[in-house]
């Protein structure tokens, strides 16, 4: 039976420690983290002979880790939850709020620049929890699917949660580390997910069961959108989701599990103040080595793989869907579970025919019914298994990715309903009109959530996915969102990759910042382009204001000069936008390779 992690705690707070001591009067125990020292250890006395009288009390939920800035080490805890359902009887959670407490009271130690890097860095890391879209529990496995969990051994069964969890999945991995390397605190190591979750209680005539949505997003390759594309070395993609769409009733269990993750190839599309950046690519024989090693770990994990291709066969995608289709075809040989398929999702779907969806969903159904889903019954035994997942991608994987998972999501719960014993007749859910109003408000909200990590605004076509029609003001809706897409990544995305890569320690803060020859990541020096061309532009536009506020009698005069400040304003705006990179918000904390080339 697995040992859970403290459920509700209390946090007390000195001057000089931190305790923390569950909220059960039959444990015995108390967590001491020394301010001073940063010295952890679990000491077994009791509460009120131990713990001054004076200390601050906070009643927490859990304990996200602790982080290392300028000022020191932070302690990150939960202070506010949201009950979002229960999965196989276990509660599962959303964080509503968090707080972070400095170790140190007094940071005298900083100077004034280095309290403002401080500052920086804190902002980060708050800007993080900000997300909304964390989750836990304190007694289920929430980072791994039900066919994961129910296939697992009995040794599995007595490890904690954090060290049996699916590490792709756990953002707090980072944070954790210092009271990881701690033995004896697995019932503090409070493993957070970030992604989605949803979980529904829905009846179908007079049965009542639980349907639950829970998108798993791996942070092994996490960032903002056009600066976190393709593979890592490692063959991890970016943007890589886990969907599992889970359906309970009367104790019984099934399963479906769809992945989606950027193109599995090695590019890079940076920022450069135009609305699509131009996709880079590494060399073909790069190229199938990167795709192997992420499919040997789909493969591994999955089984059976169906990529479904829902990029342009035109314009600035097309060379990725070019590259794409070249190495699915060298690798053919290696992986004889693979299957693929293409759909132009914008050209099949242009002058508002989303009818045609039903075309691809159609020429996937061998494929869904071969891969099925995961059954387990109330004592335990597998009806059937899922062999194998589609993989899913457009160039963000968001939009036009959730519209398709959806679709093939819903096919399967039909067939789960039937298995399950809900329905009758497999192809009912979209005459059942409030399961269906439900089922697509959900996936909507799945949509929202994946995007506004990735891109910072909600997802786009959801009108389709709430109601089943593609309308005119959700067109209107996405041109909006189109716009805060392209005004964040190019002018905030720098900061949030740099803020994501803080929080999962992909960089790790030295106290040396800043002081004497170690230079600081958060100070540089604009170069003269940055500072040059938007004062020329500025001064070129103020001055043709002028000339129109104040017209010259002699017209000749005054239309030259409207001629050569125009030219000026030209050439400027030419020049800024040839040397686009200049001019976005860059990253500072983790320099990677693919942004050292200029567009």
């Amino acid at each position: 039976m697995t040992t859970p992690v403290y459920d509700t705690l209390r946090l007390y707070i000195t001057g000089t420690h931190f305790y923390v001591h569950p909220e059960d009067p039959l444990v015995k125990e108390i967590l001491l983290i020394d301010r001073v020292s940063g010295n952890i250890s679990l000491v077994k006395e009791e509460t009120s002979r131990f713990i001054p009288g004076h200390a601050i009390q906070r009643l927490i939920y859990g304990i996200m880790g602790v982080v290392r800035l300028l000022a020191g080490p932070y302690l990150v805890v939960i202070t506010e939850r949201v009950k979002v359902g229960e999965i196989d009887g276990h509660n599962i959670w959303k964080v509503g709020a968090t707080e972070i407490f400095s170790y140190l009271r007094i940071i005298r130690h900083l100077d004034d620049q280095q309290l403002q890097d401080n500052d920086s860095y804190y902002s980060m890391i708050d800007m993080i929890l900000q997300e909304n879209s964390f989750y836990f529990s304190s007694s289920y496995d929430l980072t791994h699917t039900m066919q994961r969990y129910h296939n697992a051994s009995s040794e599995f069964e007595l490890m904690g949660l954090l060290e049996r969890a699916d590490q792709r999945f756990v953002w707090n991995s980072g944070l954790l580390r210092d009271l990881a390397s701690h033995g004896g605190l697995h019932r503090y190591l409070l493993p957070v997910m970030c992604g989605f979750v949803s979980i529904r209680s829905c009846s179908v005539g007079g049965r009542r069961f639980v349907w639950a949505l829970v998108s798993r997003l791996a942070w092994l390759r996490a960032g903002a959108r056009y600066y976190m594309r393709g593979l890592d070395q490692d063959g991890n993609a970016a943007n890589y989701v886990e969907t599992e769409q889970i359906v309970e009733y009367s104790r019984n269990c099934c399963s479906f599990v769809q992945t989606r993750g950027s193109i599995p190839l090695y590019w890079s599309q940076c920022p450069n103040l135009w609305y699509k950046p131009v996709p880079l690519l590494a060399d073909p024989e790069d190229q199938t080595a990167g795709f192997g090693r992420h499919f040997d770990e789909q493969f591994y994990r999955y089984g059976k793989q169906t990529i479904v291709n829902l990029v342009d066969n035109k314009g600035k995608e097309k060379i990725l869907n070019g590259a794409f289709e070249r190495t699915v075809e060298r690798s053919r040989n290696k992986y004889p579970g693979l299957s693929y398929e293409y759909f132009d999702f914008h050209k099949e779907c242009s002058q508002l025919r989303w009818g045609r969806l039903s075309i691809l969903i159609d020429r996937l159904e061998p494929q869904r019914l071969s891969h099925g889903y995961f059954h387990v019954t109330r004592d335990g035994t597998h009806v059937r298994k899922q062999t194998g997942v589609f993989r899913t991608n457009c160039i963000d994987c968001l939009d036009r990715t959730n519209v398709v998972q959806s679709l093939v999501a819903k096919r399967s719960l039909a067939q789960q309903l039937v298995a399950l014993g809900v329905i009758s007749e497999f192809g009912v859910v979209d005459e059942l009109e409030e399961m269906d109003r439900v089922y697509k408000s959900v996936w909507a909200d799945n949509a929202d959530t994946c995007a506004r990590h990735y891109t910072g605004t909600g997802a786009l076509k959801t009108d389709y996915t709430r109601t089943g029609k593609r309308t005119v003001l959700g067109a209107l809706k996405d041109g909006w969102n189109s716009s805060i897409r392209y005004y964040k990544n190019n002018f905030t995305d720098g900061y949030k990759q740099d803020a994501i890569d803080l929080f999962l320690g992909n960089y790790v803060v030295t106290g040396t910042e800043g002081v004497g020859n170690v230079p600081s990541p958060l100070r540089s020096a604009p170069t003269r382009l940055q500072v040059i061309l938007p004062l020329l532009l500025i001064v070129s536009l103020a001055v043709l204001i002028v000339i129109f506020l104040l017209p010259s009698s002699d017209l000749r005069l005054q239309y030259g000069h409207v001629l050569f400040w125009t030219l000026i304003i030209v050439s400027s705006v030419y020049l800024i936008l040839r040397n686009g990179y200049e001019f976005v918000d860059r990253p500072r904390l983790v320099i990677r390779p693919e942004l050292n080339v200029v567009v």
